[in-house]
């Protein structure tokens, strides 16, 4: 799939008709549209993501979402897409003449061709969304092969644009910012990686069975309530109302948290600053040794963390290592109920078996020829002789079951009591000793690098270690504040469990009415179904993300032995990423500088395209811009030529692309367009030797500087 042609109408800064026409029959697939900052480079991407999302805009990405919010509503904020000097000529018309005014709207016109839709076979989608600023109204128009078509209309127009042309959902990374999309290789709160996650499920179409088991589990739920009682409804009511309450303070403890996260790395960053001034003032060590202490203490402060948290994971057992008899004892009492499980009879059938045979046996009594009192007494010795082998049956389970567990429960208690007895000791001991190591070693490390501190007579050094002295002060307050924040999400979390547990409970005690239990059994199968898809593709897609993700490092970094290996983590729902180095250990990514963040990001970027099977144009804002000379190299040559069969670059010419850089991409490149401003506002110009762009570039840039 291509654009052939882009028509901006009176949308902001470009007044009037403005067109674009790409080439989509030359084999080159770059594409390059340049200009000033300011001149509408920027505008013109966000006038696409408007013509095919609409009011739909916020759910592209955040930057959308908060220009909603900013503007305070989608009306005003369409008020504001509207040229602002035909604006001004409309409003200064008297009511008479602006009745029959005509030019009084804005609108983005995409020509599309080359495609490929099953359901429509078709060779070009004109795809058109206006707004009339006099009846403030905004219009969709779609035509197909140049017509209207009866099918997109029953479907709706912007349906149609999500299920056939691209899901809003990937959007962002088809029409994305290169500086921004660092956020990707920046995602370090528990928030950032859930963003990164859903992202990953958009991409892989894992969202639609998601959207589907959350549906299932509604429906479940609701068939389960649809049994109960007044009382239990009530109770219901209660315990539903406190579980949304719950997830509130949950969702506003996360976000104090990430806001808590930003503001740390922001004091660190400054606090490193200081700590490098402070020391070239000492002259005590080298900056080469600096960075190289510094890039120490981070390794072991993450090390560190990590055994924390693993330590932390095994303390959760420790109770129950130290209970010793009394789990042994428990784990004896599974033992004996599954044994009589499994050897005593079922009470329910034993009666059904034992009747059958009474009535079988009554039934042949007239072959004996007995009298009247003989068949008395042996029906009376029958039944004494059935209600005892029943008694019999039933009793050893009713006394000594007290915990019925289930198989699986059974066998997952089973796992953990092995654990306990055989490896958790040495596993447990390890962890610690490693804790010390790690903290002991931080601590020398952490000396070592204040032993470089500059001189106390130096005016200027107090003045930096004062400073840094009130930023490690507000770094500990907020340490302090994020412990307490995450102490009382657990708190939370515990709360938010209990209560649904005490929620299934009551819905348990529901009896499902008869017209619903198919409807309850379909809808539990369909659910176990749904949660092995989702896991299978999960895990499949981990390991082919994987790979493209390393494939695109190593093509597009000139460090080749820096990252050996990529390993993607998904854990319910999030996501992280790590990379490793040659000793199989995990490299911070907050170390990294902001050219390898872009690169890395790039890389993700590339196998997320990728990986969604889309096939539609890449649109890159800011391209190069945090690039040495090598990475651009390799941008230019593996990562453009490969990403789509069409791609459109906005650079700022001899910033983000050089003429030496601009030289590299001519044996890809398909037509290159400058955008010129002056009073009337921003127009395209088509250069027609794409060679000549930076001579014209220069003539333009002299022609309105004079």
């Amino acid at each position: 799939m291509k654009i052939s042609k882009i028509t901006l109408h009176n949308f902001r800064i470009y007044k009037g008709a403005n067109s674009i026409v790409f080439n989509t029959s030359y084999k080159g697939n770059i594409n390059i549209i340049a200009g000033k900052n300011g001149y509408g480079k920027t505008t013109l991407l966000t006038s696409l993501v408007w013509c095919f999302y609409g009011k739909m805009i916020g759910e592209v990405e955040d930057k959308y979402r908060l220009d909603i919010k900013n503007a305070g509503g989608y009306d005003n904020l369409l008020l504001s897409y509207f040229n602002t000097n035909t604006r001004d000529d409309f409003e200064s018309l008297s009511e008479k003449e602006k009745k029959g005014k005509t030019d009084c709207e804005f609108y983005v016109e995409v020509e599309l061709t080359d495609l490929v839709i099953p359901a429509i076979p078709c060779k070009s989608i004109s795809i058109k969304r206006s707004f009339n600023y006099k009846t403030q109204k905004e219009t969709v128009d779609l035509l197909i092969d140049g017509d209207e078509n009866e099918l997109t209309k029953q479907v709706g127009y912007d349906v149609f644009i999500n299920d056939f042309i691209l899901p809003r959902e990937i959007a962002k990374f088809f029409f994305f910012d290169a500086e921004k999309i660092v956020s990707l290789a920046e995602a370090r709160s528990k928030a950032e990686l859930r963003n990164l996650s859903k992202a990953y499920s958009e991409v892989l179409g894992i969202k639609k069975y998601e959207d589907l088991k959350k549906n299932l589990e509604s429906l479940l739920s609701n068939l389960r309530r649809r049994g109960i009682s007044k009382d239990e409804e009530l109770k219901l009511d209660k315990l539903v109302k406190s579980v949304e309450e719950i997830e509130e303070l949950i969702n506003f403890n996360q976000d104090q948290q990430d806001e808590t996260d930003k503001k740390l790395r922001d004091l660190r960053a400054k606090n490193d600053a200081l700590q490098e001034k402070l020391i070239r003032e000492g002259n005590q060590i080298s900056l080469e040794e600096l960075k190289e202490l510094k890039s120490r203490h981070n390794w072991l402060e993450t090390k560190l963390n990590l055994t924390k948290a693993e330590l932390k994971r095994l303390m959760e057992f420790v109770p129950l290592a130290i209970a010793g008899n009394s789990l042994a004892n428990f784990y004896e009492q599974l033992q004996l109920e599954k044994e009589l499980k499994n050897t005593s009879t079922n009470p329910l059938v034993l009666k059904r078996e034992l009747e059958q045979f009474s009535k079988r046996f009554l039934d042949k009594l007239d072959v004996l020829q007995l009298s009247e009192n003989q068949e008395e007494q042996l029906r009376k010795q029958l039944k004494e002789a059935l209600n005892d082998r029943q008694k019999a049956s039933s009793t050893p389970i009713i006394q000594n079951i007290l915990l019925d567990y289930s198989d699986e429960q059974f066998n997952k208690f089973e796992t953990l009591y092995n654990y306990l007895k055989t490896t958790f000791k040495d596993e447990f001991n390890r962890v610690v000793q490693e804790e010390k190591d790690y903290r002991t070693l931080l601590k020398n490390t952490t000396k070592k690098i204040k032993a470089g501190e500059a001189r106390k007579d130096n005016p200027l050094a107090k003045q930096l270690r004062l400073e840094k002295e009130l930023v490690s002060k507000e770094i500990q307050k907020l340490q302090y504040k994020g412990n307490k924040l995450k102490e009382n999400f657990g708190v939370l979390k515990q709360q938010q469990n209990s209560l649904k547990m005490q929620l299934s409970e009551v819905e348990k005690k529901s009896q499902i009415i008869a017209q619903d239990l198919k409807k309850h059994k379909v809808a539990i199968t369909l659910l176990e179904k749904i949660n092995l898809v989702i896991k299978r593709i999960k895990e499949e897609k981990r390991y082919s993300l994987q790979k493209a993700i390393s494939v695109g490092l190593k093509k597009l970094m000139h460090k080749q032995d820096f990252v050996i290996d990529v390993k993607v983590i998904i854990d319910t729902d999030v996501m992280d990423i790590e990379l490793l180095d040659g000793s199989g250990a995990s490299i911070n990514k907050e170390n990294l500088s902001k050219g390898e963040q872009q690169l890395y990001a790039t890389a993700l970027l590339n196998a997320l395209v990728e990986e969604s099977k889309v096939n539609f144009p890449v649109f890159i804002d800011s391209p190069l811009q945090k690039f040495d000379k090598f990475h651009a190299e390799n941008i230019i040559k593996e990562f453009y030529p490969t990403v789509s069969d069409q791609v459109v670059l906005f650079p700022l010419l001899e910033k983000e692309l050089s003429e030496k850089e601009f030289a590299l991409l001519q044996d890809n490149l398909n037509s290159t367009f400058l955008i010129l401003n002056d009073k009337a506002g921003s127009r395209f110009k088509k250069i027609t030797k794409n060679k000549e762009l930076f001579e014209s570039f220069r003539k333009y840039e002299d022609v309105y500087q004079y």
